[in-house]
């Protein structure tokens, strides 16, 4: 009833998943920062979640942890997972009994699996689009290749539900721990299409603004900057900043163009 992809790049872990079920998001991904991530599905056993992390931590490879995990479970026959660790390749698993299509596959750095899916094709697409896309950020890359997925077919049964989770070390909003991105569609007939339109408005609001294309606070644009905050009810751009949850993009003496378009945006009404 899901399909994932589990993958590293760098020293960031992360796990988009869809599903036709609620919440999926909620139920498996898993991953921490300096260990690597899993996905635990089909007939879910979240207690893979914090058993296979702890393994990871203590250095077990991700073919030791499904092989651990799976031994302890007599519902292994039900159970779909993958898994990736800080180097060498994924692992994915997939019971016998998991209703159709289901299977996966894994490679270096990356699972992908799923089960009651339209067939073969939504694993292949997953794959085929995340080898083919590494000059994306690892956010846009892993949500591209559910997308992907998503338009081979998807879970058999429909569409309900996508999440994103991505760890990486101090990479946390405004630098605060390791989680990146944790951004979940719960209920929606488009839930891969909303995960991408969060993911943007992520990058909007928590994204890093590119020091090459800031533009100095000065001149004509400072004093439009200051008619377009008293338009809106402000005298300080730190300030309208704060409402609008674009602090992080602040640079003395400055603007991000994206701060300034989202500026002139709410000035027009």
């Amino acid at each position: 009833m899901t399909f994932s992809i589990v993958a590293r790049d760098g020293d960031a872990f992360g796990i988009a998943v869809a599903s036709k079920f609620l919440a999926v998001g909620a139920l498996v991904p898993a991953a921490e920062a300096g260990a690597g991530a899993l996905a635990t599905q089909a007939w879910a056993n979240v207690a893979y979640r914090p058993q296979g992390v702890a393994m990871l931590r203590s250095g077990v490879g991700p073919e030791g942890v499904v092989a651990a995990l799976l031994a302890a479970d007599d519902g292994r026959v039900h159970r779909q997972l993958g898994v990736v660790g800080p180097s060498g390749g994924g692992a994915t698993f997939t019971g016998e009994e998991c209703l159709p299509w289901a299977g996966g596959v894994a490679g270096d750095g990356y699972a992908v699996q799923g089960n009651i899916l339209t067939g073969p094709e939504v694993v292949r697409d997953v794959e085929a689009v995340w080898l083919a896309s590494a000059g994306l950020p690892f956010a846009d890359r892993l949500v591209a290749a559910l997308a992907a997925g998503d338009a081979a077919g998807g879970d058999a049964r429909g569409r309900q539900s996508a999440a994103l989770y991505v760890v990486a070390p101090g990479r946390g909003i405004a630098g605060w721990g390791d989680l990146a991105y944790d951004l979940r569609v719960d209920d929606h007939p488009d839930p891969v299409g909303e995960l991408r339109r969060l993911l943007a408005v992520h990058e909007v609001l928590h994204g890093t603004p590119d020091p090459a294309e800031l533009l100095p606070l000065e001149g004509e644009l400072a004093e439009e900057v200051r008619e377009l905050l008293a338009r809106v009810g402000y005298d300080a751009l730190d300030r309208w900043a704060g409402v609008e949850n674009l602090e992080g993009r602040l640079v003395e003496g400055r603007i991000d163009p994206l701060v300034l378009a989202h500026l002139r945006a709410s000035a027009r009404g």
